[in-house]
């Protein structure tokens, strides 16, 4: 994307010269997802927001944004995903509700349902028989599977969580969740009621997000005390795992609110309450580039499925408390442009796929 365009001159702070995007939420930006490959060349981003409400915008080649379409939530959204053929976009939240929508022709439905906000939800194209799901995590203390074939009623799977889901991801089969006791569990989404191990994350303090690595091999987590763990799921890998600092500045610790990865090379970028984004190569350990700090939080964060764009949404996190919201500081969200050397492992090596 060398003909990218010009930042975006509207940008209130914008120090790394990125592409704002076209009229952004009106309130805080919890979760945002790229297009998947299925709709290459062209990519579409969407974002759920404390406003009620699920935005998606055309990313030209020039870098510009272009608004497709809106639906509204009863309550703050707090998850987004889409579908592998990208013909659908699901988003939930605190509504308790989950809603399959369908940009081109604008149709929308209620697809789940659960006793408490839910905090996130994924799509699994196929669960080992042929047929997709959806995937939400509850407060309400539970994980639930959803065949979106079938008029909303019973989930065709539940399982109950020990405390309140604060985070999942999914790749291929592999699926992650988090809950707020800091147990990591690890589930084959073939046998989705019967985690395959679950774990204490190595991590002291509350957990933020977790993410898969492409290859499925493993996956990431972040939490309020500026650390990132690296966990592989196989046994004869475990001694490959462990955990680095990040976020932290003279002194200063702040939460680590999103970990995307790369789908071609495996590396990683982290975003935090600190204002800033890194891109990380786990398998060196080493730091790729550090980008200069945004004066707000970035709260949420991904590439797109080629991997030459990565948003940012810089919006308060609140992890200082509502009394350090200051409504006039509005939300927006910022692209950048990924140069190869960016984020290309020195390692180099072949490209690590795996996420659908």
């Amino acid at each position: 994307m060398s003909a990218f365009g010009s930042p975006a001159a509207a940008a209130p702070n914008n120090p790394n010269n990125d592409i704002l995007v076209s009229e952004p939420p009106n309130d805080g930006i919890s979760s945002m997802a790229f297009s998947p490959s299925a709709l290459r060349p062209k990519n579409f981003l969407v974002a759920g927001s404390w406003d009620n409400q699920v935005r998606c915008w055309e990313v030209q080649q020039s870098g510009q944004t272009v608004p497709v379409g809106m639906i509204n939530h009863d309550a703050p959204v707090l998850s987004v995903a889409w579908s592998t053929d990208g013909s659908a976009i699901f988003s939930a939240g605190c509504d308790k509700t989950a809603k399959m929508w369908s940009p081109a022709t604008n149709q929308q439905q209620l697809v789940a349902q659960h006793d408490a906000p839910i905090k996130s939800v994924l799509y699994v194209s196929d669960m080992g028989n042929g047929s997709p799901c959806i995937i939400t995590g509850s407060w309400d203390k539970s994980v639930k599977y959803w065949d979106i074939r079938q008029p909303t009623g019973s989930p065709i799977g539940s399982v109950p969580m020990s405390e309140r889901v604060y985070s999942m991801d999914a790749v291929g089969n592999l699926l992650v969740v988090a809950t707020a006791d800091r147990k990591i569990l690890i589930y084959d989404v073939r046998k989705p009621t019967t985690p395959y191990f679950e774990k204490l994350s190595m991590l002291k303090y509350q957990t933020r997000v977790v993410s898969c690595f492409p290859d499925q091999t493993g996956f990431a987590v972040g939490s309020v005390e500026g650390r990132v763990s690296i966990d592989h799921v196989s046994e004869a890998d475990k001694k490959n795992d462990f955990a680095f600092k990040c976020h932290r500045d003279d002194g200063a610790i702040y939460a680590v609110n999103s970990i995307a990865f790369h789908e071609g090379y495996g590396t990683l970028a982290t975003a935090g309450s600190d204002g800033g984004f890194t891109f990380w190569d786990k398998d060196a350990k080493q730091r790729l580039k550090q980008f200069q700090k945004l004066p707000y939080p970035i709260s949420t964060s991904c590439f797109n499925s080629e991997g030459n764009i990565y948003a940012y949404a810089v919006s308060y996190d609140w992890s200082k408390g509502a009394e350090n919201h200051n409504p006039s500081n509005k939300s927006y969200i910022l692209l950048h442009a990924v140069q190869d050397s960016e984020i290309r492992s020195k390692k180099g090596g072949p490209p690590k796929t795996g996420r659908r």
